[in-house]
């Protein structure tokens, strides 16, 4: 029996509803505001009550907590991409 060396990742069905998205970046007042409006651009169903932002400890970041319906994999690439494009997102996860 052959050794497994390399994992798969798993695989995504499309559409996807309650896909978790994480985006962090620097603390400011418009944060959450900026990437939600990025995210309705390519997920204009974007449900509001599934959207949570949480501060880190010295306040220095901040985090916003979001699900979505993900349509495929053009889709969450073009929406990293303009998250990363705004020069303020740090991390996409």
């Amino acid at each position: 029996m052959a050794q497994q060396t390399e994992q798969e990742a798993p695989k995504i069905e499309f559409p996807c509803p309650d896909y978790p998205i994480k985006i962090i970046g620097r603390a400011a007042p418009d944060f959450k505001e900026l990437v939600i409006d990025i995210v309705r651009q390519y997920a204009p169903d974007l449900d509001l009550s599934k959207v949570d932002e949480q501060g880190s400890s010295k306040g220095t970041f901040t985090s916003v907590r979001m699900k979505i319906t993900a349509t495929g994999a053009d889709q969450l690439d073009a929406l990293h991409q303009a998250l990363k494009a705004t020069g303020r997102v740090q991390m996409v996860i």
